[in-house]
């Protein structure tokens, strides 16, 4: 029994890993944006508020899209609707589940309120599909 414990805990480890960064996000900051920007990055900045069905909707889109695509990278910076109105103001997100999509210092898509899967994927394959 104990080694059957030695063998499953670090694969159990390892899955719930890689299952954490299926849909990494982090806080936006201009710094990271103007990084990514620079390395040639895809940035979908998410516009997000906590307490809203339709922010929620769209994570599920934008993890879905992750599993479905693991090898197409791409980064999201999360505005806080509530809390980052400067950000807000910045990108004229006119409300909560506002999402823009970045790439070489230029917006290519903005959005407001999209949940539908297969718009947010095709988005998102037109800037992957054009990287660099």
């Amino acid at each position: 029994m104990r080694s059957l414990y030695k063998i499953f805990t670090p694969v159990f480890l390892l899955f719930m890993f890689a299952s954490s960064q299926v849909f990494a996000k982090e806080a936006y900051s201009q710094q990271r944006f103007d990084a990514l920007q620079q390395a040639g990055e895809v940035v979908l900045v998410d516009v997000y508020a906590p307490w809203c069905p339709t922010c929620r909707q769209q994570q599920h889109a934008i993890e879905a899209y992750r599993k479905a695509n693991p090898g197409k990278d791409f980064y999201v910076l999360v505005v806080d609707f509530d809390e980052d109105k400067h950000l807000v103001r910045q990108f004229r997100a006119p409300r909560q589940s506002t999402l823009l999509i970045y790439k070489n210092n230029e917006r290519v898509w903005f959005s407001v309120a999209e949940t539908r899967a297969e718009v947010i994927a095709k988005e998102l394959d037109k800037a992957i599909g054009t990287q660099g």
